[in-house]
């Protein structure tokens, strides 16, 4: 029964990883929230962002999407450590879009992850960003 349970923790937290990407890349703010626990944390230190709770990190999320003319975001599966009720993790990321000012954006960065065990599931306690490789060039192509 535990590799059962261990099976069924990881496969949980890699469709909150998924989801996290869909809901952000589909602009649908209030299922990105409800992502995180209630006192959960979301930072981007490359951008000076730290969100703390749900309506923090829903604020957020609009207005920092409200920034993009088109952003894509494709997420790689990382490492997965689970102890009991809680957890950690990588995810692998590339990103890349135009911002509504002009700019450009392409980088290739990592999450480092907690997550907790509610009644809901799996959910984020602290997502952290971190930029490993940035380009700021100038994007040939355009949104279809």
């Amino acid at each position: 029964m535990t590799e059962l349970r261990a099976l069924s923790d990881r496969l949980e937290i890699e469709a909150l990883r998924g989801e996290f990407t869909d809901a952000g890349m589909m602009r649908d703010y209030d299922r990105f929230a409800s992502l995180f626990t209630d006192d959960g944390v979301w930072k981007i230190p490359g951008a000076g962002v730290e969100l703390r709770g749900r309506a923090e990190i829903r604020a957020g999320i609009e207005r920092l999407r409200g920034g993009w003319d088109y952003f894509v975001q494709t997420v790689h599966p990382g490492w997965i450590g689970i102890e009991g009720d809680t957890a950690a993790g990588r995810a692998y990321v590339a990103e890349f879009g135009r911002l509504r000012d002009g700019g450009s954006h392409s980088n290739h960065a990592l999450y480092h992850d907690r997550y907790r065990r509610t009644p809901e599931g799996w959910k984020f306690a602290e997502r952290v960003y971190e930029v490993r490789y940035l380009d700021t060039t100038p994007l040939a192509g355009s949104a279809p």
